[in-house]
């Protein structure tokens, strides 16, 4: 919900974001470096990736089967914005886009998610995805239609006089005239209806319930799969009963217009659509994949490490997964694979996968003055974010320069000193040094705040020298 400020009474205006067929390389990594700072060569080669499936489109279809799409492995310690990359990556890519973690996944044979439900979750995304194109193109059409389907509820039609001659010596209406005024009076509450003025009024209309069973099946396909299969296939046994409820005409015409566009699209060519775009264009991110790297060096009952590299092998490679909606190819959708390779190494990975990760990028850690950048630059920068939210209190938020300059230094500070977290430390200290503000923040008289180098040192000064109390409160 988006809350305006006394203030500023003008609507936000959206960004157009230009089309994905459109960007050349140069204009992803002009786009990834409004909210991303650094990581020129990261940057790159996802941009190169990404035009790489614009390019491959334009092929014959002979030469476009051959060309494999080249896989990504990021490596670089935590919060220096690999996930961030994957984040932005799918706003701005327009195609199938999923994130998983690799370290949810276990082997075939264990209780928990295999890894093809990754695939699911790819065409699922992309049948949303399609759909949501679908309920664009078919938004008028519904709208007129439910708003027919609701006049008809407003004004029911009424039944012809059976003995015409019986008006109490007034002239009779004929049918033409008795249409001609329905017309009019239909037309009055049209016009009534979009101003609005109908809203709060109560209709009766009739919805469906669909009466089914609470009921789950485990199988080795995983919950995610069979307990959908099974709703769907006893759905018309057991039949969708229909009920009146009192609804006002607002939310009326919200659930016509939903009843109205699920007529309108034809959900198997959505789904049609929607299977071809993932396998051609799908791309899928693997994050925290140095969790499952690691050679097994003696055994026990904890879930194999390699036994999950095994299994997301061929789905790398290229393979054909079922899912619910038929079965689909993994040969030409794109894996970024990122990992912190903190205590493990790249080459800990099993030798087939590491071949199926051909190009490799390595992040660099974050220094001082790329934490200032941080903090100023990017468009979702977290002064920005604070200055906004306590603005909604009407406290006007203001960072001196050497205010920022003192947040970045004591965030690589207290990284040096204790675990190196990246930029997710400028939460934590900028969190601590806005405390007492943000708990006064409706409650403050003086309502222009600024922040300064001291301000910050009086803050942070007691827990940066103590080293103990800071592992625990920075």
């Amino acid at each position: 919900m988006v809350i305006y400020l006394p203030g500023d009474q003008r609507q936000p205006v959206a960004e157009a974001m230009p089309s994905f067929d459109e960007l050349v390389p140069r204009e992803i990594v002009a786009e990834l470096d409004k909210y991303i700072v650094g990581q020129g060569a990261a940057k790159r080669a996802v941009a190169i990736a990404l035009r790489n499936r614009v390019r491959r489109q334009k092929l014959s279809p002979e030469m476009a089967e051959e060309v494999l799409p080249k896989n990504i492995l990021m490596i670089g310690p935590t919060g220096v914005g690999k996930t961030e990359i994957a984040r932005r990556l799918a706003r701005l890519a327009g195609c199938p886009f999923v994130k998983v973690e690799a370290s949810k996944y276990t082997e075939v044979g264990y209780v928990g998610r295999d890894v093809e439900s990754m695939i699911r979750d790819l065409i699922e995304t992309a049948i949303d995805m399609v759909r949501e194109e679908k309920l664009d193109e078919v938004a008028e059409r519904a709208e007129q239609a439910a708003e027919e389907r609701l006049l008809d509820l407003l004004l029911p039609a009424s039944p012809a006089p059976v003995d015409p001659s019986a008006a109490g010596g007034a002239a009779a209406l004929t049918d033409g005239q008795r249409r001609d005024q329905a017309d009019r009076t239909r037309e009055k509450l049209r016009a009534q209806l979009r101003e609005g003025k109908l809203d709060q009024r109560m209709v009766e209309v009739e919805v469906r319930e669909r009466a089914m069973p609470a009921f789950e099946i485990v199988s080795n396909q995983g919950i995610e799969e069979m307990d959908v299969n099974v709703k769907d296939m006893l759905s018309g046994f057991f039949g969708q009963q229909k009920k009146k409820r009192k609804m006002t005409v607002a939310d009326a015409f919200d659930y016509l217009i939903q009843e109205e566009e699920n007529k309108l699209i034809d959900m198997d060519h959505v789904t049609r659509i929607a299977t071809e775009r993932a396998e051609q264009m799908g791309i899928i991110f693997i994050d925290e994949i140095d969790k499952i790297a690691g050679r097994e060096t003696g055994h026990g009952p904890d879930v194999s490490r390699e036994g999950v590299q095994r299994d997301i092998l061929p789905i790398v490679e290229g393979t054909t997964v079922n899912t619910r909606y038929g079965m689909v190819r993994t040969d030409h959708m794109l894996f970024i694979a990122a990992g912190a390779f903190h205590i493990s190494k790249p080459s800990d990975l099993i030798p087939e996968l590491q071949g199926r990760l051909p190009l490799r990028v390595e992040l660099n850690a974050l220094t001082e003055e790329d934490f200032v950048r941080i903090l100023t630059e990017p468009k979702n920068a977290l002064i920005k974010q604070y200055v906004a939210l306590l603005e909604t209190e009407g406290v006007k938020l203001v960072f001196s320069d050497d205010a920022i300059a003192a947040l970045a230094r004591f965030a690589v500070m207290v990284n040096e000193q204790t675990e190196n977290i990246g930029a997710r430390r400028l939460h934590t200290i900028l969190e601590r040094v806005l405390e007492e503000i943000s708990f006064d923040a409706p409650e403050l008289k003086k309502k222009n705040v600024k922040i300064d180098a001291a301000y910050v040192s009086k803050q942070l000064a007691e827990i940066a020298k103590n080293q103990d109390l800071s592992r625990y409160i920075l």
